[in-house]
């Protein structure tokens, strides 16, 4: 079974929160901002945290990338009463996977925690299958029938992120860092470049397309 943490400084929303997600047989641990927060995930395994972003101490933004800079996998829904588009990419750009605005669907979150969950899965699997597609982290191969590409590595961790987390926006910067290293004296351009070569390789493949996003940078859509 999942354990999953709720982070928010509102009692009634965690209590709220605590028994829908109890009800679908998650085991649930609750903190009341990002400090609490931490405390927790240092006794407890988590699978995946459900975190607001107005809280004292340690704000949900704060928190995100404090998490994101120790485990990149661990999955991160972002709930929040704030609704602007600036609010939402500042979500995305600290490294939240999904974000959703107050009241909640009950039933959209339940959704969104599974499938953020199967995204967790395939990272940790190492292998993507898309339709007849499948990605192989280990040999840095696409293959789909007899046609099996062996991907420079670069390309193939570019690709390999992208499809672990179809539909989340990743930036060039972000990109840049987590593919090349933060460390790395190449520009980001770099990124526009391997994305392009990407797109090029794959043209003809139904399975899945790379998409730009105008103001923020990339993200890949499965068609099956």
């Amino acid at each position: 079974m999942f354990n999953l943490l709720v982070v928010d400084d509102d009692k009634n929303t965690r209590l709220l929160l605590k028994a829908v997600l109890e009800a679908e047989k998650y085991t649930v641990f609750t903190a009341t901002d990002g400090l609490d927060a931490l405390k927790v995930m240092d006794s407890e395994h988590i699978d995946l945290i459900i975190v607001d972003i107005m809280m004292p101490n340690m704000d949900g933004y704060e928190f995100t990338k404090a998490v994101r800079e120790a485990d990149d996998n661990l999955p991160i829904l972002m709930i929040s009463a704030k609704q602007l588009p600036a609010d939402k990419q500042k979500g995305f750009l600290v490294g939240t996977d999904d974000y959703m605005t107050k009241p909640i669907d009950e039933v959209e979150m339940l959704l969104r925690i599974k499938a953020l969950l199967r995204r967790a899965k395939i990272a940790s699997d190492r292998r993507i299958v898309i339709g007849d597609l499948v990605l192989d982290y280990d040999s840095l191969t696409v293959t789909k029938g007899n046609d099996v590409q062996e991907l420079p590595q670069k390309e193939f961790l570019l690709l390999y992120k992208l499809l672990s987390y179809p539909g989340k926006i990743f930036t060039r910067i972000q990109l840049m860092d987590e593919i090349w290293g933060v460390s790395s004296a190449t520009g980001w351009e770099t990124v526009t470049v391997h994305i392009g070569r990407l797109r090029k390789r794959f043209e003809n493949y139904e399975e899945f397309t790379i998409e730009s996003v105008r103001g923020l940078g990339y993200k890949a859509v499965k068609n099956k």
